[in-house]
């Protein structure tokens, strides 16, 4: 009888899911010798894979055993005082969301007890809601307005795991690295400015983890939504008022010209074709000068209001011209990947046709990596099954590539996609190899942080990294072999 190719796949280890199952794999993990390599999955003999935490759990517990937390103390926090919790507040722009978020999230239909917290973008807790007696048990273990709820302080949690993540996320009972957490589940959910991409803060529900339902996840998720919509809504009444401001002095301006908001969105244009758009330096403007945008060219740009009016400098740099633009920017063009700041991934280009650089979204950070790391290219299934592990999801490789082609232009070739044979790739990792793009739970890029922490590769245009030291090693540093640059045969054989 001819068997399926499901039926001969070998069954996935399930992830324990029970308080007492994830207690036990709690003590276990925290036995284990300390390790700078990847966790180990397989049982006894390599036979039968032993249940283990979820990816993005597993990889919290070995960092914060690398920096030493102590798993029953944990370390001092960060507590805000009553004026910067209110400066917070106010800067962070959720502050009008509050009473629908508590009317929302705090009560359920079944009234499960449950604590309403909204943190900031580094975690500090800036309001805190809920039943009295539950509020009180929470601030004995520190979860209170003005503290900050990171990993380095408190072990893995909702706020943190979320905040690292960039994507809702639940921290169920024995999944917290502190022990006093256990009785605990906490779910958490990012917000972003739509208009920036920048993380703006989290939205969290904690309550007793033998309490909390399923749904409440998603709850929360839609509540980020909701407030992501707000701000939505708030950047296009900005942009009319923007606009209501400009026209008259567009009336006036001799040749085309643009006014973007601070983010670079378009309120209005004339002479040219605007694109939805603009990227602007992640270092920003300074006023009176000439920069060199993407698509348009030389332009000056002036302050306007709580804008920029942009002017291009010669013609040929606008319409027509953005092909040749681009062909001149890619030859002899160089890039840089800057990942050291685990929060703020950011591309720069510098080439004959000018300079600019801009901060990334996660996933454009995973996919420039890759192609940083294998110069010969991927193909759309490659990058799926790299990013996602399923080589079926090419619609949406192809999607944000396309999306990174209306910026990189002649920098990007596909067919496989690649960078372009002329353009000079450096990639700045972090100190720590696991802090490479922390928020990714890509396989790929769990492969390459451990390999790269190993000593196995190092990063294209980067420093080598040094092989570890074995005991009683007497080699030199400087007298052993280098690894090479990161490349798909290097560490495609290495597990997650």
């Amino acid at each position: 009888m001819r068997q399926t190719g499901r039926q001969n796949r070998r069954p996935e280890p399930r992830s324990p899911s029970s308080p007492a199952e994830l207690a036990r794999l709690h003590d276990r993990a925290l036995a284990e010798p300390v390790t700078h390599g990847p966790a180990r999955e397989a049982g006894p003999g390599g036979t039968e894979p032993l249940p283990g935490p979820r990816p993005e759990i597993g990889d919290s517990w070995a960092r914060l055993r690398r920096l030493g937390l102590d798993p029953d103390a944990g370390a001092a926090t960060v507590h805000l005082g009553p004026a910067e919790v209110e400066h917070r507040r106010r800067a962070s722009g959720l502050d009008i969301l509050l009473p629908v978020l508590r009317d929302t999230l705090l009560a359920p239909a079944d009234h499960v007890p449950l604590i309403l917290a909204i943190a900031d973008a580094e975690g500090h807790i800036l309001w805190q809601e809920g039943e009295r007696s539950l509020r009180r048990s929470a601030d004995r273990i520190g979860f209170l307005t003005g503290a900050r709820w990171i990993e380095e302080s408190v072990g893995t949690n909702g706020i943190a795991s979320a905040l690292r993540a960039q994507r809702p996320m639940q921290v169920h009972s024995a999944e917290h690295y502190l022990r006093s957490h256990h009785s605990w589940t906490c779910v958490a959910a990012p917000v972003h400015d739509p208009g920036t991409g920048r993380l703006v803060g989290a939205i969290n529900l904690s309550g007793p983890a033998g309490n909390v339902r399923p749904y409440l996840l998603q709850l929360t998720a839609t509540a980020a939504r909701l407030a992501e919509t707000e701000l939505r809504a708030r950047r296009l009444e900005s942009l009319h008022h923007l606009r209501t401001l400009a026209a008259p002095l567009l009336a006036r301006v001799d040749g085309p010209a643009l006014v973007v908001d601070a983010a670079g969105w378009i309120a209005c244009a004339a002479g040219l074709p605007p694109p939805v758009r603009l990227r602007l330096p992640a270092e920003g403007w300074s006023p009176a000068a000439a920069h060199w945008l993407p698509g348009i060219g030389e332009c000056s740009v002036e302050p306007l209001a709580d804008g920029w009016l942009v002017r291009p400098l010669g013609d040929e740099r606008t319409a027509d011209g953005a092909a040749a633009v681009t062909a001149e920017q890619a030859e002899g063009a160089r890039l840089r990947l800057d990942l050291r700041r685990p929060d703020r991934p950011e591309l720069s280009v510098r080439g004959a046709a000018g300079s600019w650089s801009h901060a990334l979204s996660p996933r454009h950070a995973e996919l420039l990596l890759l192609l940083a790391t294998e110069r010969s290219g991927h193909s759309a299934a490659q990058l799926a099954d790299a990013l996602f592990g399923d080589p079926a999801r090419t619609v949406t490789v192809r999607a944000e590539l396309s999306r990174l082609r209306r910026y990189l232009g002649g920098l990007l070739a596909h067919r496989p996609y690649r960078f372009a044979d002329s353009v000079l790739v450096t990639v700045d990792g972090p100190d720590d190899p696991y802090d490479l793009l922390p928020v990714s739970s890509a396989p790929a890029v769990r492969r390459l942080r451990a390999a790269l922490a190993a000593g196995a590769v190092r990063l294209p245009g980067g420093p080598p990294l040094p092989a570890p030291r074995a005991p009683g090693d007497d080699v030199a540093p400087a007298s052993r072999p280098q690894p090479p640059a990161s490349n798909a045969d290097n560490w495609a054989s290495v597990g997650p």
